[in-house]
């Protein structure tokens, strides 16, 4: 299965860049990120072998182990692609949200976009691993 982490702006040069790509390199599954500009633009749209999850404050707030099961569920019901779409400022639209398979929710706390994206790359990572019964996740 692919995971596909899809961000509004660009993370450039920053920590935070180093932080992702660093739990990226480090997940076996293949991985792709899509950075759509601030002020427009569009991922491609998900086909039927897709599953789409929004990063949404209103959404559930899963332990690693239920986010690893949800992904493990949707893997072996045949979808080749997780799409993770981190929304801009103002978040996602009623539509989007409405047509999403799952709002994913971080907790309560408001948190900066890059750092939401290396939040969800080490969750990522973490699932994954969860998945090859690696200790990884044992670890903190």
């Amino acid at each position: 299965m692919l995971l596909h982490i899809i961000a509004r702006g660009k993370i450039g040069r920053s920590s935070e860049a180093d932080l992702v790509d660093r739990y990226l390199k480090r997940i076996a599954w293949p991985t792709k990120v899509t950075e759509l500009p601030d002020g427009g633009g569009s991922a491609p749209p998900p086909d039927r072998s897709s599953v789409t999850i929004l990063l949404d404050e209103r959404g559930e707030s899963l332990s690693s182990i239920d986010l690893a099961k949800r992904i493990e569920t949707w893997r072996d019901g045949g979808k080749r692609e997780a799409r993770f779409v981190i929304g801009a400022a103002d978040g996602h639209s009623e539509g989007e949200r409405s047509a999403a398979d799952l709002l994913l929710s971080f907790g309560a706390a408001t948190w900066p976009h890059l750092l939401a994206r290396a939040m969800l790359a080490e969750q990522l990572f973490r699932a994954t691993s969860i998945l090859a019964n690696h200790p990884y996740h044992r670890e903190g």
